[in-house]
């Protein structure tokens, strides 16, 4: 089912009945600041189990990441984090960037690869922003690829209401999306690395 939600002025009501379905557990398709992508809410991890069916792919290779209300909220499900490291976030946050860290306990085992390292992103997008809110939790996210051999993205709401209506309970329609992915940097050593090249740039 689609819901259309204005981008710069998400309304309550919209964002409340989303709200409602991720805290029992439903799984939405919604638009970020890259690309459009499946969530559910990390308070409910078995609903990634379907994301997983969805995506074709085995757990460990599902790219999950997290979408967080700010970096306060970040570092209350990672492990301490250095002052380098809070400057990076601070300075690209929001932001079309994903940010592995060391994760802590309270990430579901299914939400972390074997190293403990999550993705962390805070989109530059209010409707993201507006749920997480609303759920008062991070979002479990992980990107919808297309099946076309040019178009890497699914960049269309209606498409994505066509494929996969009927296997989630809401495809939200925050208008086109990008095409082009988040860049992925990995805070985890001793330098901070770019391990994939995508839409922004790190300052």
């Amino acid at each position: 089912m689609v819901i259309k939600i204005h981008p710069e002025n998400p309304g309550k009501k919209q964002i409340n009945r989303i709200a409602e379905t991720l805290k029992q557990g439903g799984i939405i398709i919604y638009p970020t600041d890259t690309v459009y992508a499946f969530a559910c809410s990390v308070e409910h991890p078995k609903a990634a189990d379907t994301i997983v069916q969805l995506k074709g792919k085995k757990k460990r290779k599902s790219d999950f990441s997290l979408i967080f209300k700010d970096i306060s909220q970040i570092t209350e499900f990672t492990r301490p984090i250095s002052n380098d490291v809070f400057k990076i976030l601070k300075n690209n946050l929001p932001g079309p960037f994903t940010f592995l860290l060391e994760a802590n306990n309270r990430v579901p085992k299914i939400f972390k690869d074997k190293k403990k390292i999550i993705g962390a992103r805070i989109p530059d997008n209010r409707i993201p922003m507006a749920i997480v809110e609303a759920i008062e939790a991070p979002l479990m996210t992980s990107s919808i690829h297309d099946d076309d051999e040019i178009l890497e993205y699914t960049t269309d709401p209606e498409l994505l209401e066509k494929r996969f209506g009927k296997q989630v309970d809401w495809v939200v329609d925050g208008g086109t999306g990008d095409n082009e992915a988040s860049t992925v940097v990995d805070c985890t050593g001793e330098e901070i690395l770019i391990v994939r090249e995508g839409k922004g740039e790190l300052v």
